[in-house]
This record gives C-alpha cells, sequence and structure tokens, in this order.
C-alpha cells in the first residue's frame, strides 16, 4: 500500500512538492476533527476553575475528586476526555503517511535541490538540512510561545510548562534521524497543526 501510495505522489514529477501538497490536502481532509478538538479543550477550559477547586477540595481522595469531576462535566454536557478523541482519530492517517515517506517506494528516488528525499542527515551533511532544521526551530518555537499564550488563561502542572517548552523541539532530533521526505512531512504537518489551531482558538467560541 505505502510503496503504491509513494508511486502515485511520485507520478506529479516534483516528489518533494508532492509530500507537501498531499500532507496539505489530508490536513485539510482531518480539519473538521480539529475543530472538534478545539471546542472540546475550550469547553473544559471554561470549567477549568471549577475543577481547580475541586481538586483542591477532594486533591487527596481520588475518587472523590473523580466522581465529583465527571458531575461537573456531565452537568455542562462536556465529555472528560473532549477535545482527545478526534485528535485519536486522526492518527490512522498520520501513520499512512508517515509510512509512506519512511518506507522504500518510488517517491523516495526524487530529490529537492539535488538532495535525494532517501538521505540522511548523518551521511548527506547537505545544506538542505540545515535549512530543513532552521525551520522546524522556527515552528517550533512558534508552537511553545503558542502554548504558553494558552496557559495564562488555563494553567497547567509545573512538570507539563516544562515539556511544553521542550517537546516541540524534538522534530529536530526525528528529522535528524529520518529520511529527508519525512522531514518535509514534520515540516509540513507542524506548520499546519500551529497555524490551524492558532486560527480556530481566536474564531471558535
Amino acid at each position: 500500500m505505502f510503496a503504491d501510495l509513494g508511486a502515485a505522489l511520485a507520478s506529479f514529477g516534483m516528489p518533494a512538492l508532492a509530500i507537501i501538497v498531499f500532507t496539505m490536502a489530508v490536513r485539510l481532509l482531518l480539519h473538521p476533527l480539529a475543530r472538534a478538538a478545539v471546542k472540546g479543550e475550550k469547553a473544559k477550559a471554561k470549567l477549568a476553575p471549577e475543577i481547580q477547586k475541586l481538586q483542591k477540595k477532594h486533591g487527596k481522595d481520588l475518587m472523590r475528586f473523580s466522581e465529583e469531576s465527571q458531575k461537573v462535566y456531565q452537568a455542562n454536557g462536556v465529555s472528560m476526555f473532549a477535545g482527545m478523541l478526534p485528535m485519536l482519530a486522526t492518527m490512522p492517517f498520520f501513520m499512512v503517511m508517515y509510512r509512506t515517506v519512511t518506507t522504500p517506494n518510488p517517491l523516495l528516488e526524487g530529490t529537492i535541490f539535488g538532495v535525494p528525499l532517501s538521505s540522511h542527515f548523518m551521511s548527506s551533511l547537505s545544506w538542505v538540512f540545515f535549512v530543513l532544521f532552521g525551520l522546524l526551530a522556527v515552528v517550533a518555537y512558534l508552537t511553545v510561545r503558542w502554548q504558553q499564550s494558552r496557559m495564562t488563561t488555563t494553567p497547567a502542572p509545573g512538570f507539563m510548562t516544562g515539556l511544553v517548552k521542550v517537546l516541540p523541539f524534538g522534530t529536530i532530533l526525528v528529522a535528524a534521524y529520518l529520511p529527508l521526505a519525512a522531514g518535509l512531512y514534520l515540516l509540513t504537518t507542524t506548520t499546519w497543526t500551529v497555524a490551524e489551531r492558532a486560527l480556530l482558538y481566536r474564531i471558535l467560541s
């Protein structure tokens, strides 16, 4: 299946551009799920002050805290898993895309600025990889800034604050390990994610 999809994308004649366009097309198809996820997250965020009060009151009794929290969510028509299920539903699509840009197939026989899409950073050391890493770093920085701005209205535990500052930059390490094609996919999908979620949080009530 992955070889067939790779061959289909390669048939467009510009494999690197095909990866970018295909990734954007899939993300556009998945946009309704992203909207559902953001709506769920915002609904939970509105209840955060009430949940925090319950945590202070029943913090040592996790069972009681869970029961009381569930009552609050049910009373407001909000699922405790709001925002999570729509995103989990997208995982199969992302796995297909990931396998397509990492499994040997005709797509990886293409090049970008003369660098094979199948090449790895340590074996190539091309300037193309350094440009890719720089762009991923910019997207990671914007992701951190956006997530921190959210935390001003929805406080998170201390360890989460630390993870938020570090995890987005993990895409650079992943791109350094995987083929260049996967790096292009990561750059496209992470850029889409931060732009999409920032927009949805702005326009959805």
